[in-house]
């Protein structure tokens, strides 16, 4: 078998998932037992998402191919019709 199998890959929204998990499961925990939990105000948590939310969308465009210019969008038609005879007219 040729290349790398697919089986062994995590997504990366299997580690997000789980970290989510784990720090409920944490926060859970501390609260049973009577500690403070996680103890953020509520500012800190509003400009930590809204940290996370514009880092995400950032990386989001940045990685996105983004076509402006007519050669551009040219290149990626050609590209899309190059993929479309190449795998038998399968799109």
């Amino acid at each position: 078998m040729k290349g790398k199998s697919t089986m062994n890959k995590i997504s990366v929204g299997t580690i997000s998932r789980t970290f989510v998990l784990f720090v409920a499961l944490l926060n859970q925990f501390l609260t049973i037992t009577g500690k403070n939990p996680l103890p953020f105000s509520e500012d800190e948590i509003y400009n930590g998402i809204s940290m996370l939310l514009t880092a995400a969308a950032s990386l989001w465009a940045w990685w996105k191919n983004n076509s402006f210019t007519k050669a551009a969008i040219a290149g990626d038609a050609y590209k899309e019709g190059y993929k479309y005879t190449n795998r038998g007219g399968i799109s």
